[in-house]
Order: structure tokens, then sequence, then C-alpha cells
């Protein structure tokens, strides 16, 4: 290849890394997967070892990219914001020791601290005399972003050193950090979204970093974001010489820390770490697409410097990319429980970590028209851990113009009925309750622990008595008969007779039992307890109209909606009919005087995992002593029970000044 050639490919590939990095740092929207940005960075760097006078200061290898956001106030930070190098496989990782191990003769008996590679947005935290003072985005590596007031919202982040005992902190202390969003908090947000018609995310990192980048810090509080600190950049004091002191020095301050890492003795213990985690790490909480190895003397690492952008004395361990590239071949359409039609992709099967996938979620309608995907589309598809797979983009520069744009269906692919999308949300529905796609799933819902608690009426068995003709509705369940169900493959006299006895032992469950089981949506527990309260039977509750269901607390404009659309459906009124015909009719106790109870006129919101009570259990308690329990954080809970492993209500509790109270004080205050 001649000089000219080669330098063609140098520039090519420089714009092609600049557009990708502002695509992945600035706009948080990747067009390519992590392992063929890679590719295009290590072809970069190999140009420009073989040619040296070739480098320029601007090239990718010699910053870290991002174009700032012109929106916030740019942020000079007080030193240097590095990246990292990778390292593919324990043969890099190797070659990288012996490169350092030439420089300095000390890197023989140096130990090594090993670091999840967290998946989420570098931060830049400033603290003056103890106190929060200034927070940024990494940026360029320069210059960052001052996103202070959204980095307040976060629970995790002390406004204030030390959080906990005695000591002045450091007159003048900026620390690194990262903040990130973990699987199970990223599954309960979307689960939230969906349940409220609003339009879900792609995945926690680019959550994480769209929500720092909110011009409303109220939306970012909203979001379940945590921080882990890592690196001292600057400090008035001197912190510890070795990392792993550093580390505990930084959790003595207050500041979260990461307790998931590993001291090395050397490079070899090293590589079996990561090694061996490769297995383990989609069992970790939050995704990772490494291990960080570091040189756990401070002082040895700094004297190694950088070799361009990258410091010398730390490697990311880096995994195989979890995201590939496949084509689109159909797009399918789901009907869940409450008649949402969800699209699913339909690919040409690929590998992804060692799994065959052939199939992948496209979140909503929306998502398929903003991103313009379409059928016969090149896709970009990730798999985190054990995740159903999802369509991340698709790649247009591909396209030989056979590919298909998708259009929303007109008709429910099950039934036949006209889809509808109710105003102001992103989800289709089809509204007929008999769909044959949504039985199935109503039927396992109706039988649920919170609803009729049908116990060993499970999805298969429910399957079961749909594919054979059994069962059109809810209200069937009460007319099978024991000869209906010994027809049935694998059900002998005990099984039939165990599940004719739970059937029937659900007649006796409460009116808000029920009325969950109904399936309306938006109606939750606690929202079937508060029509309950004021509804004492389905007569009563499928005549309200919308201005008394809006009387209920809980209940705005749009859950009114729904409930009233549900009643007018024919299927439903039917449905209701045959309860009554059945004697599966509960009706709810007057209401008893709670003017004497400890709680009386206190409102609750629970989250979290409480020691000693499930939560079925402390609603139950703060009921019988005369308080009441919703599902969000307002302006008028009087209380939020703070449990572990809390979600994003405890961010906005804290936002709105709402009183924190755990089990103990739970207990204290009702006594």
């Amino acid at each position: 290849m001649t000089d000219d050639t080669l330098k063609q490919e140098l520039s090519a590939l420089r714009e092609q890394i600049n557009y990708h990095n502002y695509l992945y740092n600035t706009l948080d929207q990747p067009e390519i997967s992590d392992a063929a940005y890679d590719q295009l960075f290590n072809r970069l760097k190999q140009i420009e070892a073989q040619h040296p006078d070739w480098i320029t200061p601007d090239s990718p290898t010699q910053r870290v990219g991002a174009v700032i956001s012109d929106r916030f106030r740019k942020v000079v930070h007080p030193a240097p914001i590095f990246s990292l190098a990778n390292g593919f496989g324990a043969q890099e990782t190797r070659d990288w020791y012996q490169r350092i191990l030439r420089l300095d003769p000390r890197v023989a008996d140096a130990q090594y601290l090993l670091e999840p590679k967290l998946d989420g947005l570098s931060v830049i935290l400033t603290y003056e005399r103890g106190r929060f003072v200034l927070g940024a985005t990494r940026g360029d590596g320069t210059v960052g972003e001052d996103i202070t007031e959204n980095l307040r919202t976060l629970r995790t982040l002390p406004m204030r050193i030390p959080v906990r005992g005695d000591g002045l902190p450091p007159e003048r202390l900026v620390v690194r950090g990262e903040v990130f969003i973990t699987k199970a908090d990223f599954e309960r947000l979307n689960e939230d979204l969906e349940s409220q018609g609003e339009r879900t995310y792609l995945n926690p990192r680019n959550t994480a970093a769209g929500s720092l980048r909110q011009l409303d810090p109220a939306i970012t509080a909203r979001r379940p974001l945590r921080l882990y600190v890592y690196q001292v950049l600057e400090s008035s004091d001197t912190p510890p010489e070795t990392q792993a002191k550093l580390l505990n020095w930084l959790e003595g301050w207050g500041f979260p820390v990461n307790p998931k890492r590993w001291l090395a003795q050397n490079i070899d213990q090293a590589v079996q770490i990561c090694e061996d985690e490769g297995l383990n790490r989609h069992g970790w909480p939050y995704e990772a697409d490494g291990i960080v190895i570091k040189l756990n003397d401070l002082a040895l690492s700094r004297s190694l410097g950088f070799v361009g952008k990258d410091p010398r004395g730390a490697l990311a361990f880096k995994y195989p990319g979890q995201e590939v590239e496949t084509v689109l071949t159909e797009i399918r359409t789901n009907v869940g429980r409450t008649g949402v039609l969800t699209p699913l992709a339909i690919l040409q099967p690929v590998n992804i970590g060692g799994v065959i996938v052939k199939q992948a979620t496209l979140h909503n309608y929306d998502f398929i028209q903003d991103k313009d995907i379409r059928v016969g589309d090149h896709v970009l598809v990730k798999r985190a851990g054990e995740v159903i797979p999802y369509i991340l983009a698709s790649l247009p520069q591909k396209r030989d113009g056979s590919e298909v744009p998708y259009e929303v269906p007109a008709h429910c692919p099950s039934c036949g009925s006209e889809v509808e999308k109710v105003p102001g949300e992103v989800a289709y529905y089809c509204v007929n309750s008999a769909c044959p796609e949504q039985l199935s799933r109503n039927l396992e819902h109706f039988a649920s622990r919170s609803a009729m608690e049908i116990e060993g009426l499970g999805a298969q068995i429910v399957q079961q008595l749909v594919d054979a003709g059994l069962v059109h509705s809810a209200a069937d369940l009460y007319r099978l008969k024991a000869d209906d169900l010994l027809k049935l493959d694998k059900f002998g006299k005990k099984k039939t007779d165990n599940l004719l006895a739970a059937i029937e032992a659900s007649r006796l469950q409460p009116l808000e039992r029920l009325i969950i089981g109904l399936g309306i949506r938006s109606i939750g527990d606690v929202g079937a307890r508060k029509l309950t309260e004021h509804f004492r039977d389905l007569d009563a509750l499928s005549r309200a109209t919308h201005d008394e269901l809006q009387g209920v607390e809980g209940v705005g404009p749009n859950t009114a909606n729904e409930i009233v659309d549900w009643f007018a459906q024919a299927g439903n009124q039917q449905l209701i009919a045959d309860f009554r015909d059945l004697g599966i009719w509960p009706v709810a106790e007057a209401p008893q005087d709670k003017s004497n109870l400890p709680l009386n006129g206190l409102t609750f919101v629970i989250t979290g995992t409480l020691p000693t009570l499930s939560r079925s259990d402390a609603e139950a308690f703060i009921l019988s002593k005369g308080g009441s329990v919703t599902g969000s954080v307002s302006k008028k809970t009087s209380y939020l029970v703070l449990g572990a492993e809390a979600g994003s209500k405890f961010a906005k509790a804290q936002a709105l000044g709402i009183p924190i109270l755990d089990e103990a004080a739970l207990l204290e205050l009702a006594a």
C-alpha cells in the first residue's frame, strides 16, 4: 500500500472515529457496536505506530473525544481526564505488562488492584471545605459540562464530607466517579414507564447519560442513578499512595465505592481473575464490559507517564463485545394482558456471547418510527447478561433499496379488532377483552397471588384450558367440572381435586382482590384498595362517572377513563353479570372509624425490601393502624418507608423533603 493510500485511510479513520465519538459521548446514540469501534481505533493506532510523524494533536488517539453540548456551562478540569488503553484477552494484557516492565523494573514486584469497568458516565466532583460545589461531565478531557444541579439529585452523592465520623476534610478535593443504573433498577424503571403508557429506554448506560444531561433536574431526580467514586484528581491533603488504600480513604469520607474489587499479587493472578470473572460478570448488578487493571502503587503508576492519551499504569481488560450486527427479517406483534401491542424483531440467527439469538424486542412503535427501522435492515443488536436482546439501531448506510418501511398495524393480529392509541401515551391497544391472545394472560393474572390467588393455576395449565375450549373468560373457571379436567393431559384425580378446591377457595377473596384480577389498566393493589373504600361492590364501581372516580385518591383523568372504558365494553359487562350469577360477588365492609387510630390521616409510600415485613404485610399493618398507602410519592405523602435496594421513590422523596422511616421507626410511630 502506498503512502498516499495509507494517508487517505488514516484521514477516513479519524473522521469515522470522531463521528462515532460524537454519537456515543454527546448524543448517547451509538450507531456501531463497541467491538466495531475498537476495530477502527486499533487500526488507527496501528497506522500511527508505523508512521509516528503522521500523528497530529487532534487525532482521536491523542485526546478523549466528546464534543461539548452548548446547553451547559463549560467547566475546565483541574487536570486532564484521561481514558484507558484496552487489552483484549490475556495476551494483549501480558504485552502491556512487558512494555511497562521494560520502562521500570520495579513493575516485576508490583501488585495490581482490579475494579469492574462500569458502563456509565464519568463525572468530576469538586468539594470545597467539605461541601459539594461543582459537578461536571468528562467532556473532551479538558473541558466538561456543568451538571451540578442534576448531580445533586443523586442520593448516593454526598453533599458534604465527612458523611459520618469526625475529622476535617481536605480544604479542596476533586474526585472522579462513574454514574450508572443497575440492571434491576433499569428493568423496574421501564416497567413503571410502560405501565404509565410512556416511552421506555434502550439500555442503562444511555439512560444514565441522558438523565444527567437533562435541563430540568426534576427529571434527573426521577431516574434511579447511582455513583461509584474511584480516583482523586486533586487534593489539598496527601491521599494514600496505593489504589487499595485510596478507595478505603474515599469510603471513609462517605463516598460510595464499588465493593467489588480484587488485589492481585502479580500479572498472572490479575489475568486469571479477569478470565474467571468473565464467566461471572453477567451476574453482577450492573453492566460492565471489562475489568480495569491498575498498578496498586500510585507513585509507580504516575512515574510511568502516558502514551498519547493513555496512562501507562492502567489497562482495561475488555471482554468480547455483546453487540452484533444482523438482518431484521420480520416484525411481528405480540398482544399483552392489557391489550398492549408490542413489536418483536425476527432476526437472522446470530451468536451473541455464546447464545444464538433469533429475535429481539423493538420496545414500541414510536421507537421503530423514530429510528427509521425497516424490514430487511442491517441492525445492531445487544444482549446484556440474561436480559432479552434488543435492537439498538438500524444501519441505513447498508441499505440496497429492498428494505420496507414498517407501518403500525391497524387491527389486532389475534382477533382483528381495531387498534386504539390513547392520546398522550406511546402504547397501542387492542381493546377487545375477549381477544384470544389476551385471554391466557388475563387468566394467569386473574389467578396470580396478588389477585384471586388460585394455587396451581399457572401458565401451562391455563394454556391447556384455553386450548381445550374449556374457558373463554375468568368466570368459566368457576364452571369447570372434574370430568372436564380429567380429560386433559397429565390430569389425574388428585391434581383435579386440588385445582377445583383452589378455585372454590378463591370465592372468599375480598373485593379489592377481584378488582385487581379484572386487569383494568393502571389499577394495581393500591388503586384497587382505594376503589374498594369508595365503591363497595362491582355494581357501584361499574356505574361510577369520571368525576366520581377522580374523587378517589390517586385516580387521575387517564385512569378514570380507563375504568369507565373497561366497564363500557359488552364483553366485560357480561363477565360482571356472570360473576354475580356464580356468586362471585364480594361486598366491602363499611369504612371503619379511624379517628382514634395512631396513623389516621397519614399517607405512606413503601419502597425497597424491609427487614421482617413483606410489602403486603407492611401495607396491611399501616391500614390496620388507620393510615393509607399509595404507590407513588407526592407532596401529599406523609412518610416514605425505606427498605434495602430502594428505587427512584427515595430520590423523589428527598427532593420533596418527605420524612423517611425505616421499619423500626414505622413500628414505633404506630405504637
